[in-house]
């Protein structure tokens, strides 16, 4: 499910030690610039380049909480956790709509109360802020 791409990486310029590779490296070179060289897997290079945002070891140990869950693949932690950040980030942008009306750039908890009555996809959450 998960797709992972090879990105070679090429000295910055031609090197009289390997005549052989600058010839071919123009071509490399502009292969490369035409493309998006964004990772799509699971695993992907530094911290910024990550896909998921979420720490999985925390997303994973959610999921072996629940009893019924006794195994989870690294594929299902991945998916778990990129669709809680796109849900996250739904949220905060209905949320923050709220908050720019009223003229404040700092999210409040009656921001996110306004988005969940209003929209009917939140609806399952109603009630569930109050403490």
């Amino acid at each position: 499910m998960a797709e992972s791409v090879a990105v070679s990486v090429a000295p910055l310029g031609p090197t009289e030690s390997d005549p052989e590779r600058c010839e071919g490296e123009e071509e490399v070179r502009g292969n490369e610039a035409g493309e998006n060289n964004q990772q799509t897997g699971p695993v992907a290079g530094g911290p910024q380049n990550r896909l998921a945002k979420l720490p999985l070891s925390r997303i994973k140990a959610l999921m072996k909480a629940d009893p019924d869950v006794s195994l989870a693949s690294q594929e299902s932690v991945f998916i778990i956790a990129k669709a809680t950040e796109l849900f996250v980030e739904m949220i905060a942008k209905d949320a923050l709509v709220y908050a720019q009306q009223g003229k404040r750039k700092t999210l409040q908890r009656k921001d996110l109360d306004n988005a969940i009555e209003a929209i009917d996809e939140f609806a399952f959450l109603e009630g569930t802020l109050d403490a």
